[in-house]
């Protein structure tokens, strides 16, 4: 089923193999975990960071990222985003089997038996929960320097196009609001923004189709960003905004705080 997922993806989305190599292919994992195992789960994911790093250097993927959402009190739908970048379709459709991570895990742990690795990753399925997984490739990105360090600040908001509206509302990400994003970069209120489509789950009763990320050294700069205002926009560009704004639904905003980070 996978290889079949990973076909259509192909078919459907890249033109060709070298424009494949020049997109990102992420995959978004949004964790619950009961509030009596998140001391435990924090501990795993700590020991989790070694084992990526080693997939890292091995090729099979190009970073991995573990943020920690706001609190929503304790009926909170998830508390964590695991995200995994890979540099090519079928590498994220097939993303990393059991076996490729309790090889890994051998390499960054030598000194645990295979009983112990195993037991550890019982315990880990046993603690956390993923209502949700989105397999999404980047669309655009802004020009920026920016530093991927655990302390950033990222809002995630995942997105819908109306019916009807989808190429019209990918238009307006790319050619209105980048540039805004660019100059709140330019200004120093912004670290990095990105766009994203979401490619599984797709089809008309999927929860979402696209996602946005607006990234921020840390709260000085987010806050700064939230007060700062496009005052310099004319009529013909406020009217873009609202076309653009009036053509997706925002399901949701999140922010969250990068703990750990691997590239």
């Amino acid at each position: 089923m996978r290889k079949l997922f990973a076909l259509i993806f192909c078919s459907t989305l890249l033109v060709g193999a070298a424009l494949a190599q020049e997109k990102k292919y992420m995959v978004f994992e949004f964790i619950h975990v009961e509030n009596d195992m998140l001391f435990d789960y924090i501990e795993y994911k700590d020991l989790m960071e070694n084992v990526y790093r080693q997939a890292l250097n091995d090729g099979k993927i190009d970073g991995w990222d573990f943020w920690s959402l706001q609190s929503e009190g304790d009926d909170s739908e998830f508390q964590h985003i695991m995200v995994t970048y890979f540099n090519d379709p079928v590498n994220m459709m097939e993303g990393l089997d059991q076996t490729s991570m309790i090889n890994y895990t051998k390499i960054a742990y030598p000194h645990l038996t295979e009983v112990q690795i195993a037991k550890m990753f019982q315990d880990a399925l046993e603690m956390r929960d993923m209502p949700m997984r989105l397999y999404m490739v980047e669309i655009v990105s802004t020009d920026d320097d920016f530093k991927m360090k655990p302390g950033v600040l990222a809002s995630f908001d995942l997105m819908k196009a109306r019916e009807g509206r989808f190429e019209e509302y990918e238009k307006a990400e790319m050619e209105v609001f980048r540039p805004i994003h660019q100059n709140r970069i330019k200004q120093g209120v912004m670290g990095h923004w990105s766009f994203l489509r979401t490619a599984l789950p797709q089809g008309s009763q999927a929860k979402s189709t696209h996602l946005t990320l607006n990234m921020y050294k840390d709260y000085m700069q987010f806050f700064n960003g939230q007060a700062y205002a496009d005052m310099n926009q004319d009529d013909s560009q406020r009217d873009a905004v609202n076309a653009g704004l009036n053509s997706r639904d925002q399901k949701w905003v999140y922010l969250a705080t990068l703990e750990n980070v691997v590239r």
